[in-house]
């Protein structure tokens, strides 16, 4: 849509420029020089005295003993010598367009001029007024003025034109999109059927024009200066727009602004190229106060901004060195929608001074401990006791601690195999997540193995340390496999693993003999059941009779093992000279561990204790 203009005066071109000076030809001696900065008006009295206020008092107060021109100096002039030759053309009556780029500074320059109607009728005050109130009903015409106004700051200030280019375009963007549509240029315009012509304010003379997307406006104010734009979203934040909108116009503005922000997310991710910049090769200075200050805009509402993006607004305010406020605010608004945060987003490269691991595990700390002070979902066990289907099927409630509990099993598994993560940050992040939270436990069960894989100078201490974090009565049939074979862990881990899932195979098979024993009795004495009904009981519990024979069968080797493990016990408890036979045995490969015989007994007499 063509920008809207205001035409004034009639008369031809009188003006021409020779050099650094301006020149009237209209056929009358000169007898005014006005002089702006650098340049020279040669113009006659009466055509601007008759206008200005201002002129017709320097004009009575400028003495000279010769009989010179009489010569006014205007060097403060809003605006300058472009916009006093638009108002030496008004003057004159000479042909002029008023338009968005120009409505400012006139309207500025007439202020200062004092170019009221006092004057005489249609000065430029009430003209310029006129147009102003006219430009604000259409979107493109008051952005392009808006971003004028600083050039003519304070005046633009005092004449509340800035004000009233924000007020306008938050009235606009806070408006019902379904209600009526404003006219808006190529991303955002009001569209009609083919044929049908769009009237000034959005409405087809035909037809109803097709409402707007919520974030038509998104892109329009991201190419607006960061001062405008902040006056912008405080305007349309005041005006009552949902945080999400707000946001949305806040995500948009920072990609096309910060170059940092859509690059390579992490060391596993690859490099996005981020949209050009107004700005070519902003310094990294102009770079950190323009995050601080679109961090500061940011929305606080939980959910109302996307994690992924205050954590990449995170790792850019880290390369920036942006102040310790700024990324303690972000911080405390990503724990506090962690559950919605991806493996992905939170791998953030360590760029500190001390750099002794791959990823900042410190301020995913920090970020874990903000969540765990705004989780408030009430405890209920009940919520998190999985039965034996669940545990075989993986499924279990989603709460937002269970989902953080599964991100974070997921992030200290990318992290473990870092050689400089010292046990205690890795037992620190695995711990800030509660047992009731983790149904299942086979993610912190991978992460601790590949810790233990990568990390193969631990004690036996340290690795009893990091295999408490997990609890052996939750790991799934395949993960409890895993682990009986697995020579990385503690003997004390192994047992209890043998134990659990000796104790999960019992109990399943008591489980299917007793629905079994309730179809058999659920059967009609005559033993007339209906075909169909009694062909799937059947094929119902004949299915579960083979599982039935898979599990007894799988108990009985269990119970081979743990006889055979408690025959070797007693033989080492005189002897120790069998030891390694024994670990030979049960399939353990152990190479240089030391393992006290009395302990293991000692353990597995407890597990027999605990035993139902």
């Amino acid at each position: 849509m063509a920008s809207m203009t205001m035409k004034l005066g009639s008369k031809s071109e009188v003006f021409h420029r020779d050099g650094q000076t301006w020149l009237c030809s209209t056929g009358l001696p000169s007898d005014l020089v006005v002089e702006v900065g650098e340049m020279a008006f040669h113009l006659h009295k009466f055509p601007l005295l008759s206008r200005s206020q201002v002129i017709e008092n320097r004009i009575n107060d400028y003495s000279s003993e010769d009989d010179e021109k009489c010569v006014l100096q205007f060097h403060d002039l809003p605006g300058g010598a472009k916009t006093f030759l638009l108002v030496a053309k008004f003057c004159y009556g000479i042909r002029l367009e008023l338009t968005a780029l120009n409505i400012v500074g006139i309207r500025c320059a007439a202020e200062y001029l004092q170019m009221t109607e006092d004057r005489g009728d249609g000065n430029l005050i009430m003209l310029s007024e006129s147009f102003l109130n006219e430009m604000f009903g259409h979107w493109t015409d008051t952005i392009k003025a808006l971003e004028t106004c600083k050039e003519f700051l304070p005046y633009s200030e005092e004449l509340h034109i800035f004000s009233r280019c924000i007020d306008s375009l938050a009235m606009k963007a806070c408006a019902d999109t379904n209600l009526f549509s404003w006219p808006l240029p190529e991303n955002g315009i009001a569209q009609c059927p083919e044929g049908n012509h769009v009237l000034w304010n959005g409405i087809c003379s035909t037809a109803k024009p097709q409402p707007l997307s919520e974030d038509w406006w998104y892109e329009d104010a991201s190419l607006l200066r960061l001062s405008s734009y902040k006056r912008l979203i405080l305007a349309v934040e005041s005006r009552g727009m949902k945080p999400e909108r707000i946001a949305g116009s806040v995500v948009h503005y920072a990609k096309r602004h910060l170059s940092l922000l859509c690059r390579q997310s992490s060391f596993q991710g690859r490099n996005h190229a981020a949209p050009r910049s107004l700005v070519s090769h902003p310094s990294d200075a102009d770079q950190r106060n323009l995050l601080e200050e679109i961090v500061a805009l940011v929305p606080t509402q939980k959910g109302a901004t996307p994690t992924n993006f205050l954590l990449r607004l995170l790792r850019t305010s880290m390369v920036l060195q942006a102040r310790p406020s700024c990324q303690d605010k972000l911080e405390k608004q990503i724990g506090a929608q962690l559950d919605q945060a991806a493996l992905e987003d939170l791998l953030i490269p360590n760029v500190g001074y001390s750099m002794e691991t791959l990823y900042d595990i410190d301020c995913v700390q920090r970020i874990l401990d903000h969540f765990a002070r705004v989780d408030n979902e009430p405890l209920d066990p009940s919520n998190y006791i999985i039965d034996e289907g669940q545990l075989m099927g993986g499924s279990h409630p989603l709460t937002p601690m269970t989902m953080v509990a599964t991100l974070v099993d997921g992030y200290l598994a990318e992290v473990a195999p870092d050689v400089n993560l010292k046990l205690p940050k890795f037992q620190s992040l695995a711990a800030v997540i509660p047992d009731y939270a983790r149904p299942l436990n086979d993610g912190i069960y991978r992460a601790i193995d590949i810790y233990l894989k990568a990390h193969p100078w631990l004690t036996d201490s340290e690795r009893e340390q990091i295999c408490s974090l997990m609890n052996c009565q939750k790991l799934s049939l395949e993960a409890s496999t895993h682990a009986t074979q697995n020579e990385r862990l503690p003997l004390r881990v192994i047992v209890q693993v043998l134990f659990f899932e000796q104790l999960r195979l019992r109990t399943s098979i008591a489980g299917w003999l007793f629905v079994t024993d309730n179809l058999e009795n659920s059967q009609n004495p005559n033993g007339n059941l209906d075909n169909a009904g009694n062909n799937t009981r059947v094929g119902a519990v004949r299915d579960h009779l083979v599982e039935a024979d898979d599990i007894m069968e799988r108990v009985s080797v269990l119970e081979k093992e743990c006889s055979g493990m408690k025959e070797e016990l007693e033989k080492l408890v005189k002897a120790k000279r069998g030891w390694n036979l024994f670990l030979k045995k049960l399939g353990f490969r152990s190479k240089s561990k030391s393992i006290d015989p009395k302990k293991v007994k000692s353990c597995l007499l407890i597990q027999k204790n605990q035993s139902p």
